[in-house]
């Protein structure tokens, strides 16, 4: 196992920097996020999931999802852009590579799977954003079970990528049982990570961010973010830092850690129980703020 790497204050402070005041909106990067389907729709939570990735600070937030989806979703859309992909005729989620190009057009990073049933079309949609060279692609729910079931995807992929499973995706992208990836969490996820050439984001009370040679280890956050859509937030906050820090473990784990302290504020504003996503998501700004400010 590597030695493991800590987040220092001092490296926090760096990361999450006041801004110069003559940048623009082009300056963080614009960044797309991919998910939904019928049976999964889900529209406040994938616009939790755009609205997360502007908190983190990306420049312009893309939120693709099936056109039948468009109106579920459009009245809780206030700053994102939101990109309606092809259907078939019963409403599922159709590929194109025309739509592909659309939506990729400008893109620095990508957050994909969220809401994403077993349809084919998903399959298609990974299959090209994983030839990208130059994209960062940050991979969950849905997109985790098809490489599951088609782990050949990985094999030769181009875009820099980074997974987000817990442990029962874990499993079932390893093949390895719940109770041995949790007695040796940072020794499988080095070893899936180093031999699958991406980074991995082992989600646990505590988080284990690795390539295979760098580790990092974050432990915030609380009892209030087991609850729907936590992890689809964690997704936009990693898919906004990525549009301008760039994919390395220590970024993805200061986007962990991020989620993390934000949930710790939501919770204690709003209590374990009674907290939501959602209120993850409106304290990614006082969480910057604290880490900012952090001795």
């Amino acid at each position: 196992m590597r030695e493991v790497r800590i987040l220092t204050d001092e490296r926090l402070r760096a990361l999450f920097a006041p801004r110069p005041r003559d940048c623009h909106k082009g300056t963080f990067g614009t960044v797309g996020l991919i998910g939904g389907c019928i049976r999964y729709s889900g529209a406040a939570k994938l616009a939790n999931l755009a609205l997360s990735a502007l908190r983190a600070g990306c420049g312009i937030s893309r939120l693709a999802v099936p056109e039948s989806l468009t109106q579920a979703v459009l009245p809780y859309l206030v700053e994102s852009t939101l990109y309606p992909l092809p259907i078939d005729e019963s409403g599922n989620l159709r590929y194109t590579s025309e739509a592909t190009e659309g939506f990729l057009r400008g893109l620095t990073a990508v957050g994909c799977g969220m809401g994403w049933d077993e349809n084919p079309a998903g399959a298609n949609y990974l299959e090209d954003f994983l030839t990208r060279e130059g994209l960062t692609l940050i991979l969950d729910a849905g997109a985790l079970g098809l490489l599951a079931k088609n782990p050949a995807l990985l094999r030769a992929h181009a875009a820099r990528v980074i997974l987000t499973p817990h442990p029962g995706e874990f499993s079932r992208l390893t093949g390895v049982s719940i109770p041995e990836i949790l007695a040796h969490p940072q020794e499988m996820a080095e070893g899936y990570a180093r031999e699958h050439d991406c980074i991995l984001l082992l989600k646990g009370t505590e988080t284990i961010v690795t390539n295979g040679e760098e580790t990092y280890r974050v432990d915030r956050g609380g009892a209030g973010m087991a609850t729907g859509g936590s992890g689809d937030v964690l997704t936009g906050v990693l898919t906004g830092l990525m549009g301008y820090l760039g994919a390395t473990p220590e970024t993805v784990a200061a986007g962990a850690y991020l989620a993390g302290v934000a949930g710790e504020l939501a919770e204690e504003k709003m209590t374990d129980i009674a907290m939501t996503a959602r209120d993850t998501v409106d304290a990614l700004p006082a969480a910057i703020r604290l880490l900012r400010e952090e001795k």
